[in-house]
């Protein structure tokens, strides 16, 4: 073989791997873009796998160059993705556990404010005394009374006046002074008329001249207004 033939056939070769790979890279390049379809046949699959046929020259390493970025890049993407997942269920399952703990918070919250309540009712009922429903009870309800109201008197100047108005009677009534005249009679165990009643009475206790209590205190009230206290009247008043 000549010098020049030789020359040639050197050429020639060099020009066909050159041209080769050339379409190995264009095929896998093509194969990798979407929207590429298989229409592309059974060339394209053999040019793309063209690179492990190639196992020297320049080509063929940046072809495999090439795959390896590709497939590098969609590993990063497809860790970052579960990653990104990660963090969103974590976020989740975070302020599920916050969402938990306040509802926890706030029904012990509730649970405790309604047991502190039901405790101070009960010492509230524990401290409420109870009164005889007699002429000394209603006295002794009477006096609380007015203690709460701040008007004056004892009970020895409440059962002295009681007695020598209606003898304890709650229910006495006067037909004959000149109150029962003018039609308004003296009512109850403190024979108060009903104007001086309805002035005086005092809240919390029932309206009425008949109840023992309310009769009691509104007399009392009266008696502080007009004589300082009901200790003070020795008489009718």
């Amino acid at each position: 073989m000549s010098a020049f033939s030789t020359r040639l056939t050197k050429t020639t070769n060099k020009v066909s791997i050159a041209g080769i790979a050339a379409a190995a890279v264009a095929a896998l390049t093509f194969s990798l873009v979407p929207g590429n379809d298989a229409s592309a046949g059974t060339q394209t699959e053999a040019l793309a796998a063209a690179p492990m046929a190639w196992s020297t020259g320049t080509d063929a390493a940046r072809t495999t160059a090439v795959h390896a970025s590709i497939v590098k890049q969609q590993s990063v993407v497809e860790a970052k993705a579960e990653a990104d997942a990660a963090a969103k269920a974590k976020a989740a399952a975070a302020a599920k556990a916050k969402a938990e703990a306040a509802a926890k918070k706030k029904a012990a919250q509730a649970a405790a404010k309604k047991r502190a309540k039901q405790q101070a009712a009960s010492r509230a009922a524990a401290r409420k005394p109870i009164y005889a429903n007699n002429l000394d009870g209603w006295i002794r309800e009477s006096l609380d009374i007015m203690k709460k109201h701040k008007i004056p008197g004892s009970y020895e100047g409440l059962h002295r006046n009681i007695m020598r108005e209606s003898s304890g009677n709650p229910k006495a009534i006067n037909g004959w002074d000149i109150n029962a005249i003018n039609g308004v009679p003296s009512i109850g165990l403190l024979q108060v008329i009903k104007p001086t009643f309805d002035a005086y009475h005092v809240a919390g206790t029932p309206h009425s001249q008949y109840d023992p209590v309310a009769n009691i205190t509104a007399a009392a009230n009266y008696a502080a207004d007009k004589y300082g206290s009901i200790d003070n009247v020795d008489s009718a008043y």
